[in-house]
């Protein structure tokens, strides 16, 4: 996909992360044949789930509908970096493409604090840095939040 499309998915992944709550504000779309397949955002603190991040919802949730683990011939649009569980479970799912917005710099699993491809062997097509700034703020504005909050 180009990267105008990117951006047309990422912000549709901004639009979900913004409906976040209480947890860390990250958005997740699934597209396949340019239709999106699954969304969701962060519901860990909501709903006390530790695997409630975005990207694991929205493989789980893809999985249901294909009735497959195998999620070929999709691209995963998400707000911020996977995690290390997150990279996992998209490697292992076989997702081809990741395109995200902001880098973590400390739990980043597709470059940032380390390459989850490293030990899986299975190689997305990475994109980083889609609407960055938009994606950075989000969190940003959040951590504010918390810490004035506390």
């Amino acid at each position: 996909m180009n990267s105008e499309n990117h951006e047309k998915y990422l912000k549709i992944a901004v639009e979900e992360a913004e409906k976040s709550g209480k947890d860390v504000p990250v958005g997740a779309v699934l597209v396949k044949n340019n239709e999106i397949i699954a969304r969701a955002h962060n519901i860990k603190e909501s709903e006390n789930k530790p695997a409630g991040h975005a990207e694991m919802l929205v493989i789980e949730e893809a999985a249901q509908k294909f009735n497959s683990w195998r999620l070929d011939n999709t691209t995963l649009y998400v707000t911020l970096e996977p995690c290390p569980m997150c990279a996992s479970a998209i490697l292992y799912s076989r997702i081809p493409e990741v395109v995200f917005g902001a880098c973590d710099q400390l739990y980043g699993a597709f470059g940032s604090a380390l390459n989850m491809s490293d030990y899986i062997n299975f190689s997305p097509k990475i994109t980083r840095g889609i609407l960055e700034d938009e994606c950075s703020r989000l969190l940003k504005t959040f951590f504010e939040r918390v810490r004035k909050d506390n």
